[in-house]
């Protein structure tokens, strides 16, 4: 007799895998449903009897073969109807679309059936009445349906309904026992660990079991990626979590998660891993009209899927953006919408900081339970500072209400008035700026707030109700509802973290919720995890992002020191002001130093600088010299294959001296690895300070009044880390060496000396414009 498995699930995700049917609806969505959808259930619960009970947690225990599932679900309504005991399920919908066909829909049922299966099994009743409640959201219109149900045909139900699960459910039990008895016996997939490696990951592990959060400071080419995944993976079983997310902020990071679960895989363990990729790079639209609902993938989805994730599951572990493809043209279903049902049923998901942070579009159907049993590996984790700024930050403008204002006086009278009225809203603010042409408050405009959502409301009708028309008017309508929205959801974060500021420029008028200490909301967006790793080379000062992303006294921190040998650096500095007042005098040192060092020796070479303006004058002006070098010039905007493009041209023994001229903080100063030969040098000019402006100057008199050196926090630490960063391209394995040439004349002043790594701390100073070594610092 096989050992019983027991299932753990939801009553709603049960009864969607077996009777969720129909088509995908691509095109516009409501970003407010969840929220209306709550104030309908609240509306219709409100009318129910004294007697009655709403939002009833259910828990059953339900038996099919060798299947325990072990059942829970909140019940909407258990309400009494002529003396019948009845269960009532609430549904909204928004416009006629929405509207459900016949009596309702069958997914519907089966949830409401289910729940009064729990209820009579439970309370020994001969039968059940269920009732679906459907609600028009704009209107309030309501219709119901009900059921008179018997013990032994609710029982026929569950037993239809667990019968049609068991597969799914046999295959992902079938897949945690191999998973499980893998990670047992897998090693480390190395021979050794390199310096540093095994502390990391006792640190992880140790972390993870205990439930708390770790800050990493670790140098680059210690072989982070590996030494954070490789005890994440055995805490699956060991420490009872479920789920590993390893989170990225650009897409040449997830190659590297991809490469370790792929070496991990040829040392024997079994995991499901999936990448998630944008929807806007892996859709098939080049082929099909998506957003004209003419997309073939998604017509009749939701009757492909179940197998599609089925096939997907049985046959591959490692499912990056290829494999997904090939497995959604397989079963022709929407490539973005298939990754995300996989991901739900994967031991492992590579995606982007969003998919957790930014509440537009985290993963809304993950359960908390499932949180609870998942961790979170944050790479690159200096990036979530800003990033998380602008997720918890928002802004609209006023040209595109005057605009749709103009558009919809005919066509749509309502979207019309609520566009003039934010119009209008504009112009008496202008009235006001003063004449510096921005106006800081640490109030909300709560004016401008109400005036949003109205305009929210009478777009969404519009786009609910549309049927085709200008494109370009309805794409910019569908734009400034998610900005209104967006701008609505932000209003109910705000708090002394945020300030209001409106800026007038010659083009547009912009009103921006801004979010100066995003800590508190990545603390609040991690909570219901296990545990979060936070991990990079420069997490410098670690006590700067401990404040910034939110640790809690329990929280550990970890520095491991370099591996690398002194001597495998020749760092040197050429003291020149690069400061803005001094760009043009600073040109021809900059192109004398260049030159002097392509002719030192033939090999690879990155100059990264801190604008492209003035990347291009010193290209230009170094072009000039005919040297005998290769240029590569990076330019605003490349795309994905001009990136790859500008990289693997970096080859080892160049005929000539390879340059490649790039900006701080852009897609190749961070998450690219050339190692060996493939890059000899590299030099940064400048300390990476962002451009003074009214932002970083509202950033740092916020931290001055919270005691902190507001300079610092607004500048110093953001920019020098794009300079760290830049400069640990260089040197990523034992073997490597190079030579680092950092050109600006404040690196041996204090703050920015004490933020430089020790081992390049004893650099030579250049002579201006010769190359030549005038003394050691």
């Amino acid at each position: 007799m096989k050992p019983r498995i027991t299932v753990h699930i939801s009553v709603r995700p049960l009864v969607e895998y077996v009777y969720r049917s129909g088509s995908l609806i691509p095109g516009f969505r409501s970003a407010g449903s969840m929220q209306e959808g709550t104030r309908v259930h609240q509306s219709v619960q409100a009318q129910y009897k004294e007697t009655d009970r709403k939002e009833v947690l259910l828990k059953a225990e339900l038996v099919h073969e060798n299947l325990l599932f072990v059942v829970e679900g909140r019940c909407d309504g258990l309400i009494e109807l002529d003396g019948v005991l009845t269960v009532d399920e609430i549904k909204s919908f928004a416009g006629a679309a929405g509207e459900p066909e016949g009596d309702g829909l069958p997914v519907h049922w089966a949830q409401a059936m289910l729940y009064a299966y729990m209820i009579a099994k439970e309370e020994g009743l001969p039968s059940m009445q269920v009732q679906l409640t459907y609600v028009q959201q704009e209107s309030g219109v309501t219709r119901r349906f009900r059921r008179q149900l018997s013990h032994s045909e609710l029982e026929e139900f569950v037993r239809h309904l667990l019968e049609a699960y068991a597969p799914y459910a046999h295959l992902l039990a079938e897949h945690k026992e191999r998973r499980d008895d893998s990670i047992r016996t897998l090693e480390f997939p190395f021979a050794q660990y390199r310096a540093g490696q095994r502390k990391l990951a006792g640190a992880v592990y140790k972390t993870i079991a205990e439930g708390v959060n770790l800050l990493a400071k670790a140098p680059t080419g210690i072989g982070k990626t590996i030494s954070t995944l490789y005890p994440a993976v055995k805490a699956v079983t060991g420490e009872g979590i479920q789920r590993i997310f390893y989170l990225t902020a650009r897409t040449t990071t997830r190659a590297a998660a991809e490469d370790a679960f792929a070496l991990m895989q040829r040392r024997g363990l079994r995991l499901h891993v999936i990448t998630l990729t944008a929807k806007d790079k892996i859709c098939f639209k080049d082929e099909h009209a998506c957003d004209a609902g003419e997309c073939g993938m998604c017509d009749g989805y939701y009757d492909r899927i179940n197998g599609a994730v089925i096939d997907i599951l049985e046959n591959e572990t490692i499912m990056t953006r290829t494999v997904v493809e090939a497995y959604a043209r397989k079963h022709s279903v929407c490539p973005f919408e298939f990754s995300l049902d996989v991901a739900y049923a994967s031991d492992a998901v590579i995606c982007d900081y969003n998919y957790v942070f930014d509440p537009r579009i985290s993963l809304k159907r993950q359960m908390e339970e499932h949180k609870r049993k998942s961790a979170l590996l944050v790479d690159e984790a200096h990036n979530l500072v800003e990033r998380g700024r602008e997720m918890f930050s928002a802004e609209i403008s006023k040209y595109a209400f005057l605009e749709l204002k103009r558009a919809f006086k005919t066509l749509n009278p309502e979207v019309a008035v609520a566009a003039g009225a934010v119009n209008t809203y504009f112009i008496n603010l202008r009235k006001a700026l003063t004449e510096s042409g921005y106006e800081v408050s640490e109030e909300q405009p709560h004016e401008l707030v109400e005036l949003l959502a109205s305009f929210a409301g009478a777009a969404e009708r519009e786009l609910l109700a549309s049927a085709g028309g200008d494109a370009e008017v309805h794409v910019l309508l569908l734009d400034t509802y998610f900005a209104a929205q967006n701008m609505v959801r932000v209003s109910g974060l705000y708090d002394e973290r945020y300030v209001t500021y409106s800026v007038h420029t010659r083009e547009d008028l912009t009103t921006r919720l801004f979010c100066l200490d995003p800590s508190t909301l990545i603390a609040s967006a991690v909570k219901g995890y296990r545990s979060a790793i936070y991990f990079s080379a420069t997490l410098t000062p670690l006590s700067y992002y401990r404040d910034m992303l939110g640790a809690g006294e329990d929280d550990y921190t970890l520095h491991i020191p370099s591996p690398f040998q002194p001597e495998q650096w020749d760092v040197r500095l050429l003291p020149l002001s690069i400061r803005y007042r001094d760009r043009e005098r600073s040109r021809r040192p900059i192109a004398d130093m260049l030159e002097t060092l392509a002719a030192e020796k033939r090999g690879n070479l990155l100059i990264f600088f801190p604008s492209y303006p003035y990347l291009r004058e010193v290209a230009e002006e170094f072009m000039s010299r005919d040297a005998d070098t290769e240029i590569l010039v990076q330019s605003p905007g490349m795309r994905e294959e001009e990136r790859d493009a500008f990289l693997a041209a970096f080859q080892p023994d160049p005929e000539r001296t390879r340059m490649g001229f790039a900006v701080l903080g852009g897609v190749f100063g961070e998450g690219v690895d050339l190692p060996g030969d493939r890059l000899n040098g590299v030099v940064v000019v400048g300390v990476g300070l962002p451009q003074i402006g009214a932002e970083r100057d509202i950033l740092r008199d916020y931290f001055e009044r919270e005691g902190k050196n507001g300079f610092n926090y607004a500048y110093v630490y953001p920019g020098m880390n794009k300079v760290l960063q830049a400069g640990g391209r260089l040197i990523r394995t034992e073997a490597d060496e190079g030579v680092l040439v950092l050109v600006d004349d404040r690196f041996v002043q204090e703050p920015y000396v004490s933020l430089l790594p020790e081992e390049w701390r004893h650099f030579r100073i250049l002579g201006k414009g010769t190359g030549r070594v005038q003394n050691e610092f």
